[in-house]
């Protein structure tokens, strides 16, 4: 029976295949292998374009829970001083402005405040430009001043800070602004201190916290209380809060008008109190281009609305919604407005108010002062400002506070949108290769193909039969014309050899599309912060007029970087070009030098207005990420030459050798002043001392070595370590490509260098022993 079942079924039955011996099948298909080799392309490929070009600018990731990119931006608030609110001008190019330390800063918060007003107050903007105690590295201090670090090392994690508002306490400055919290990805209000003129932040914790988004925190003073009216339109009423504790204790007062008015602004004027704002349901061309004006006799209410509301409601250039405090100079009532064209907050304009009665409102633009940044992303405020807050000191001075954004709104969300397209398009052109090369099938069952020969009446009653017969009728034609294709395609000619070549170069395009929007952050070359501060420093270079074509390209990508303030061009030789004659967004200062001397390099410059210096061969181009890491290394060891080329200067007698031979032996004990970070105090006055004239004859002489002799110096001055080196992501030198360079010829240059550390180590003694490379916790120097 057994026998006859075994010949019935055709022998004995197979057991169903398992789901690895259907995973191995899978894995040795035509369709997985290929896939596979397309995906370690793209990796490999990915890879490449991430090391060489993303790494160069991307800032490496905090670790902290804050200052991620954000959707709606990256905003910070900077600082800016004047002799009016039309002349103000940003922190680091006003005098007087120095930074305390952190113990001043505690020792200021525990002085009453008449004698914090003696100890704590500077005084007056006089002295040097733009100059800080020369103590600190951050000399000058620079804005941002406040940035999403600030609260998130307080451990109050925040993707960015906006709408500034001060609250002036005697010498005392309390700012209130926006801070986007990580927690509930909505706005809460926090506060920061400041007993140095704004030069240094103190976070003091988030003073006001609902259930619903705040901004825009409106502070003031009325009948000896404190109040602030910020913007929570998701409530759909505008609030107003009173300090029971000032600064981070609040209670509700009472509820001003019951509707989402936003970026509200109060200003007292002509005997009556002034409300401008915003309504937030507006939609379409009216969106952030409405402006309401309400009045009361007293900032408590009750309001009216002004007859002519709303004074705008269709243009968004127009500065319609409120960009800051109202204020009031010369007897003149000014406005501070958004423009909103082509993104959120573009920039704050400005307008003075020429007639504000109950029955009418009228103003004009006016120039608001302000120069506009001109360093795009690698500006803090490149891409959009668009708040202000000014008032008159005691002093008389003006102050004043503004946001800025280095992306425009959305940016991150677009990035991503791009990212992801670029690896689409990727995906699906592998796929598309693999479908014509064989290596890929599409299977359509011939009997979705086939057309149905019978009819019945039903096909006639019911249309979806008949759309059946189209879509395989179609499938049908399609099916044809995609085998003829492929059959074409895969003939052995030159242009259908071209064409694949053509698509894995678009390919390879959108691989390396999607790895920039994705992976490279928001493309800026941002600087770093060094105790939540940043600064600035000059760049010198020297030249002569053989190399101007070479100098307009230096000072044009340079001029870019976000920490370069000035460009100083020290010309050796030939009839000097004008200052007009360069492409920069910084001022480019032309020295004329009366001999042609390597010596000038370093001489002693009274108009240099940092205290960090960079010198910088002309035939070298680097990225501008690379040199603010370079300045973030020297603002920790400003008593150090930080730089990006090393040497390792050893044997008996000493040989001049390149960094092959450093990176050989594992460490350097030499940086080349051809791009170098230095103390322009310290460095200059040293290398025109008294002792160090032997030294400078014999660079003078031989035409040579004056950066060794710097190190040399620096060496005597000093029984600590006196140089760091800073691994670039790449950098160009194309000294080489030079006729007129000094070092093209190699070997006649090292043998001259070789006799110049004989000469210096027998003047000025021996130089340190090795520094070992990959000290950095940061790994910069590996």
């Amino acid at each position: 029976m057994a026998g006859q079942a075994a010949r019935r079924g055709g022998g004995a039955m197979r057991p169903p295949p398992s789901s690895s011996m259907r995973a191995a099948a899978l894995a040795r298909s035509p369709a997985a292998s290929f896939l596979l080799a397309a995906a370690a392309t793209a990796a490999v490929v990915g890879g490449l374009y991430f090391w060489v070009v993303v790494s160069s600018f991307r800032l490496p990731d905090s670790g902290a829970a804050g200052c991620r990119a954000d959707g709606e931006g990256s905003w910070s608030v900077g600082m800016f001083y004047g002799s009016s609110p039309f002349e103000l001008r940003s922190i680091e190019l006003v005098s007087g402005v120095r930074r305390l330390s952190l113990r001043q800063r505690i020792s200021c918060a525990g002085l009453t405040p008449e004698v914090r007003l003696l100890v704590c107050n500077f005084g007056h903007f006089g002295g040097q430009e733009g100059r800080s105690n020369g103590n600190s590295s951050a000399w000058p201090v620079a804005n941002p001043v406040l940035t999403c670090a600030t609260p998130t090392e307080a451990g109050y994690p925040s993707n960015f800070v906006a709408d500034p508002f001060l609250y002036v306490e005697g010498d005392t400055l309390f700012l209130f602004f926006e801070t986007k919290t990580i927690s509930s990805m909505q706005g809460d209000i926090g506060v920061a201190r400041s007993f140095d003129k704004g030069a240094t932040w103190e976070f003091l914790g988030i003073a006001l916290d609902e259930a619903w988004h705040l901004s825009y925190p409106f502070v003031f003073k009325y009948e000896n209380e404190i109040y602030m009216m910020p913007e929570g339109n998701k409530k759909k009423e505008l609030r107003l809060y009173r300090a029971t504790k000032f600064p981070l204790e609040w209670t509700l007062e009472k509820v001003l008008v019951n509707k989402p008015l936003i970026d509200a602004s109060l200003v007292q004027f002509e005997g009556y109190w002034w409300l401008f704002a915003s309504d937030f349901t507006r939609y379409g061309v009216e969106k952030n281009a409405e402006l309401e004006i309400w009045y009361s006799n007293s900032p408590l209410g009750p309001w009216t609305e002004h007859k002519q509301n709303p004074i705008y409601k269709s243009d968004k250039s127009l500065g319609a919604r409120n960009g800051g405090r109202l204020f009031v100079f010369e007897g003149s009532l000014y406005r501070p407005g958004q423009d909103c064209s082509g993104t959120y907050g573009r920039r704050v304009k400005l307008y003075r108010v020429e007639k504000l009665t109950k029955e009418e409102y009228k103003e004009v633009p006016v120039k608001i002062g302000i120069e506009e940044p001109k360093k795009g992303r690698n500006a803090w405020n490149g891409m959009r400002y668009h708040h202000m807050d000014a008032q008159q000191l005691a002093s008389g001075e003006w102050i004043a506070v503004m946001d800025g954004d280095r992306v425009p709104s959305g940016d991150s969300t677009r990035r991503s949108l791009f990212g992801y397209l670029g690896l689409f398009l990727a995906v699906s052109l592998a796929v598309f290769v693999g479908f014509v090369k064989g290596a890929i099938s599409c299977y359509i069952p011939p009997s979705f193909r086939a057309p149905l020969t019978r009819r019945t009446e039903l096909s006639r009653i019911f249309p979806g039969h008949r759309f059946n017969q189209k879509v395989r009728r179609y499938s049908t034609n399609i099916g044809r014309y995609i085998s003829a294709i492929k059959t074409r395609l895969n003939e052995k000619t030159w242009s259908n050899m071209m064409f694949f070549w053509v698509v894995a170069l678009i390919g390879i395009v959108n691989v390396c599309i999607a790895v920039h929007f994705l992976c490279g952050g928001n493309g800026a070359e941002e600087a770093y912060t060094y105790q939540g501060q940043h600064s600035q420093f000059t760049m010198v270079t020297m030249t002569y007029e053989a190399r101007l074509w070479n100098l307009k390209l230096f000072v044009e990508h340079y001029s870019r970087c976000e920490s370069v303030r000035e460009i100083v061009v020290v010309w050796n030789k030939g009839n000097p070009p004008s200052s007009d004659a360069f492409d920069s967004t910084v001022p480019v200062r032309i020295r004329v030098e009366e001999i042609n001397s390597l010596n000038n390099r370093f001489r002693v410059d009274p108009l240099i207005k940092t205290r960090a210096v960079f010198e910088l061969d002309d035939d070298i181009m680097m990225t501008c990420t690379d040199l603010e890491k370079g300045f973030r290394a020297w603002r920790e060891h400003p008593e150090r030459m930080v730089g990006f080329y090393p040497r390792m200067i050893d044997g008996n007698p000493l040989q001049y050798r390149n960094e092959r031979y450093a990176r050989g032996k594992g460490g350097y004990n030499l940086i080349l002043t051809g791009a170098a970070f230095m103390d322009s105090e310290f460095a200059f006055k040293k290398y025109w001392s008294e002792e160090a004239r032997e030294g400078r004859d014999y660079v003078h002489k031989n035409f040579n070595c004056e950066d060794l002799l710097m190190n040399f110096l620096y060496a005597n001055a000093s029984t600590s370590r006196t140089v760091e080196y800073i691994h670039p992501a790449w950098a160009i030198d194309t000294s080489k490509l030079s006729s007129v360079a000094i070092s093209r010829n190699t070997q006649k240059h090292y043998d001259i260098r070789t006799k110049c550390l004989a000469k210096f180590s027998s003047i000025y003694g021996p130089l340190p022993q090795k520094w070992e490379f990959g000290m950095r916790e940061d790994s910069w120097d590996k």
